[in-house]
């Protein structure tokens, strides 16, 4: 029989009491959640409902185990305007299944506490580099993962955010959700993804957001590459903070593949649907260039 949630609150609260210690743990994550005024309570379930299954998902809990610390620490955000984010779950340890399954828990609690004032990515991106931790272990990675429907149109601009990110050294990626805004997926490649290992995975409907979350945390976990081992190479010519004056150009980006295809910077994959997956390594490499 079913725990009430009460008693699932309380145990998931006191399995995440303990603060995050930086050097414990692979990853720091960062999951913000829209809920500006185009995401209905049908469609804000639907998010919610997606990372409390993906929790609970063996594969999540794998790629949390194949980790050399076999642990990460995770902490969700609700986000609207320029001013307008909320820490709706604490940040938490999870290093198994019965941690897991308890920050799945204070996910399935959390009300939802915002309710329209724009779509400020800007926003959420500088507010969510303020909630890591001082002084991070070495190689360790900080992620933040922002899901939505809708372009950056309130705050500064979306870009400078995440630069100023990337250069305190995060990592955004994005899971754009394309049922309002058909090019959304552009918006996140150009102004919002950057850092190294950065990608977005795009889906077309709310519908599609569970699986995609899923498969989105198992590659940011496990730091993997959507394209597996396939990439042998990439260069980038753009830089916007790099010290000096080369060009920020663009989609000039080349990718080499084992199979010998180039692509300028998507790729479709088997899995991605109807949509491209816009290549993780455009942005892996655009504030740190290497030679072609």
């Amino acid at each position: 029989m079913a725990l009430p949630l009460f008693l699932r609150m309380l145990f998931a609260l006191l399995l995440a009491a303990a603060p995050v210690r930086a050097a414990d743990v692979d990853l720091q994550l960062v999951l913000a959640v829209d809920a500006s005024g185009s995401v209905n309570t049908f469609r804000f379930e639907l998010q919610k409902q997606g990372y409390v299954a993906a929790f609970r998902d063996p594969r999540v809990q794998k790629a949390i185990a194949g980790g050399a610390n076999q642990a990460i620490s995770v902490t969700m955000l609700q986000w609207t305007g320029p001013y307008q984010q909320i820490q709706v779950v604490p940040w938490a340890t999870i290093h198994d299944a019965a941690s897991a399954e308890a920050f799945a828990g204070q996910i399935e609690a959390a009300s939802r506490r915002l309710f329209g004032g724009g779509t400020s990515i800007s926003g959420v991106i500088d507010r969510s580099v303020k909630l890591f931790p001082p002084d991070p272990a070495p190689g360790q990675r900080r992620v933040i993962d922002i899901s939505g429907d809708g372009a950056n149109n309130s705050g500064r601009p979306a870009s400078d955010a995440r630069d100023d990110a990337v250069a305190a050294g995060v990592v955004i990626n994005g899971l754009p959700i394309l049922n309002i805004e058909p090019d959304l997926d552009v918006a996140y490649r150009d102004h919002v993804i950057g850092g190294p290992g950065s990608f977005m995975i795009v889906i077309s409907t709310y519908d599609q957001f569970a699986e995609a979350i899923i498969r989105k945390l198992v590659t940011e976990i496990a730091s993997t590459s959507p394209f597996g081992d396939r990439i042998q190479s990439v260069s980038a010519p753009g830089c916007t903070k790099c010290g000096d004056n080369r060009p920020n150009s663009g989609l000039t980006t080349r990718m080499d593949l084992a199979d010998g295809a180039k692509t300028a910077y998507s790729l479709r994959v088997a899995e991605s649907g109807t949509k491209p997956l816009r290549s993780q390594l455009f942005y892996a490499k655009r504030l740190h260039p290497i030679s072609p």
